[in-house]
């Protein structure tokens, strides 16, 4: 069973929305370690103007409503560009703060059988609205999505995206062995079931489908082999996968493909290395997989809250970084423990500490905005309040709770005030989210449309 899509939410000819608060984006990448930063735009109390779903321009002064405008004034609120969340799993929403097991156990014992559940087109369509109305509800407006093995879950997701207007790039999970039976697919029907749904949901509106082998273990070479060739035949795909988490993980690889020089390299092999590739984790790489992946221009997607959960390791932002290897951040929910990206951020910031790296609030921001959109290739679209982008804009109280508000009273300039904010806010925080200009989500009303 296959579940029809909604047409996209229209905006009306005449919308005109203004928003007042300090509106804050990127114009490009901060240096690492760089508090002081002209890759910043902050604009306090100023209007984001915004026509027919898409940013028209910023001003100091509050444009005439007698033109139509539609003034909102959240004065003395922050206003950022909705979050991209680079990787997270639909499913394992429902196995969220498990306890006790590492990546190969986590996989057995919680995510392989709420995955199973997923075949059930009822379960896969109410576990979809449930996902992309939690994501809004922790602001984060597009994201990079995990389905399972089931080609309907897929449908779920790309129908209820749809319905909201949002940003959502996701794809059928292939796994042709090491998996439950129930999960395995095999390499004819797997391109089949591919092949399908690009022809019915890539490129349209703001859907697109992304190839996706689990990781390395759970895909016989041959199943590898056809997902290079389904990115090789359409350069427009996205491909999405795991790729060196966790130490026994990457000891499984090397027992699984003897012949490969590295875990990355089996999926180089493969042709899944290209500009719209996405490889979640990433920790235990050396130079050369690192040379690999900028020569690629393939992403690495940090997962800071599910690496700490899970006991996988440290990630070296800036080794990464230094090789010019693209890099968004993610929630990586179940393994990650908060849809949240304050609280995600935050813990990146304790991972680079570990090591002693210091991640600024200008790194981690653009990572989860403008870096993400860039390394998707969709900066024309998301991600900042540049002209012409769509409207996926959030706003957030500076502070929450009489330890937040009392802290924000007496920060020393922006960075400590961000800062400061990326720490101690969370979903708590969230007044509003809007998709192309359109509420999504409001603090005081619930989920909107």
């Amino acid at each position: 069973m296959s579940f029809a899509a909604a047409s996209t939410p229209s905006v009306s000819p005449t919308s005109r929305l203004a928003l007042r608060g300090d509106l804050l984006d990127f114009v490009a990448q901060a240096e690492w370690g760089e508090l002081e930063t002209s890759a910043l735009r902050f604009q306090p109390d100023h209007w984001l103007l915004i026509e027919n779903g898409r940013v028209q321009g910023t001003q100091a002064q509050a444009p005439d409503a007698a033109e139509g405008w539609d003034l909102q004034d959240f004065s003395g609120r922050l206003i950022l560009p909705g979050f991209i969340d680079s990787h997270v799993h639909c499913p394992q929403l429902d196995v969220i703060a498990s306890y006790g097991a590492e990546l190969l156990d986590w996989l057995n014992t919680y995510t392989f059988p709420a995955e199973c559940r997923y075949a059930d087109p009822a379960v896969a369509q109410q576990g979809a609205q449930r996902f992309l109305d939690a994501l809004l509800a922790h602001g984060t407006t597009a994201a990079v999505v995990f389905p399972t093995v089931h080609k309907v879950s897929v449908e779920a997701l790309f129908a209820a995206a749809e319905q909201r207007g949002m940003r959502l790039i996701t794809g059928k999970v292939l796994m042709d062995r090491n998996a439950p039976p129930a999960l395995l697919d095999d390499v004819q029907s797997a391109e089949r079931d591919c092949l399908d749904l690009i022809s019915r949901w890539h490129g349209r509106g703001r859907l697109a489908y992304a190839v996706t082998p689990r990781f390395a273990p759970t895909s016989t070479p041959a199943q590898l082999a056809m997902a290079g060739a389904l990115c090789r035949a359409d350069a427009s795909l996205f491909m999405q996968t795991h790729v060196a988490e966790n130490r026994d993980e990457v000891r499984w690889v090397a027992e699984l493909f003897p012949t490969a020089r590295s875990y990355l390299d089996v999926y180089e092999r493969a042709g899944l290395l290209h500009p719209r590739a996405l490889l979640a984790h990433g920790i235990w790489l050396d130079e050369a997989d690192r040379r690999a992946l900028a020569r690629s221009g393939a992403q690495l997607v940090f997962c800071p809250s599910s690496n700490l959960f899970l006991g996988s390791g440290l990630f070296d932002w800036p080794a990464a970084h230094q090789a010019g290897v693209n890099i968004s951040l993610a929630s990586d929910v179940g393994g990650g423990s908060s849809l949240s990206m304050q609280r995600n951020l935050l813990d990146a910031y304790k991972v680079q500490a570990l090591a002693g790296r210091r991640m600024t609030a200008w790194s981690g921001l653009y990572a989860a905005t403008r870096g993400a959109a860039e390394a998707l290739g969709l900066a024309q679209e998301m991600g900042h309040f540049g002209v012409g982008t769509l409207a996926d804009v959030c706003v957030w109280d500076w502070a929450q709770g009489p330890v937040a508000r009392a802290r924000d009273e007496v920060v020393r300039g922006l960075h400590e005030r961000v800062f400061a904010w990326m720490c101690l806010s969370d979903e708590r925080n969230l007044l509003r989210s809007y998709v192309s200009g359109k509420i999504r989500y409001s603090r005081d009303e619930g989920m909107k449309g």
